[in-house]
């Protein structure tokens, strides 16, 4: 096990071992994720950029509304755990 101290503003350096063995490097992305009294941290290796092209569409699409979607969406989902 390796331990680490919070610093005075609530950061933490990953001690180098952890950095190289799921290899990360200066300026990538983390993704800290909570599970009860856990905390997950989870390198981001790909991002919805990455897909752009992915998909192939017949048609324009309005990315204004299909974001609203995606909001409204999740939106609701949140909501729905909540209770």
């Amino acid at each position: 096990m390796i331990t680490i101290k919070l610093g005075r503003r609530g950061q933490i350096t990953l001690p180098s071992v952890i950095r190289r063995k799921i290899g990360l490097q200066e300026g990538d992305h983390i993704a800290v994720v909570t599970h009860g009294d856990q905390v997950i941290l989870r390198p981001i290796t790909h991002t919805l950029l990455d897909l752009r092209g992915s998909v192939p569409v017949t048609e324009p699409q309005d990315y204004d509304v299909i974001r609203r979607q995606v909001i409204t969406k999740h939106a609701d989902e949140v909501a729905q755990n909540e209770n």
